[in-house]
């Protein structure tokens, strides 16, 4: 099976560089070396006005965990609970470079971002405005 990205062509290979930064994440997470074998990137990009409701991310059919990595503006992450988009949940600032790991029996967490600080990126990202979120994740398709 073949993925195609929107414009119709083949998916570019999952980056190995990548793969590793996310290793090395989850080990600097639970302590110790983790097997991790991500296959597919998702990139969201954010302006400063935009927001993502509380959500899980369950469309995988693996429970490896999700490492999410922040380029360019800050944003307000929001950490919930795994049984409802409500309260209990955390608001952790996000800075460009920032990984967040979510696995175990968090990995269903809902989680969001109700707010991008605006201009408090670093311009040497390559981003003159904005958020880039990129999650890694172990897809299960094989």
């Amino acid at each position: 099976r073949l993925a195609h990205d929107v414009n119709g062509r083949r998916v570019a290979e999952f980056p190995a560089w990548l793969k590793e930064l996310g290793r090395r994440a989850l080990a600097d997470a639970y302590g110790k070396e983790t097997p991790y074998d991500p296959d597919t990137a998702l990139i969201n990009f954010y302006d400063g006005q935009a927001r993502m409701g509380m959500h899980q991310d369950k469309d995988e059919r693996a429970d490896a965990p999700v490492v999410s990595l922040s380029i360019g503006d800050a944003c307000l992450f929001r950490f919930g609970n795994t049984e409802t988009r409500g309260k209990p949940y955390t608001d952790v600032r996000l800075e460009s470079g920032d990984l967040f790991v979510f696995g175990g029996p968090s990995r269903l967490a809902y989680h969001g971002v109700p707010k991008v600080y605006p201009g408090t990126g670093d311009p040497a990202t390559g981003l003159a405005a904005g958020r880039l979120n990129l999650t890694m994740r172990v897809t299960g398709l094989g």
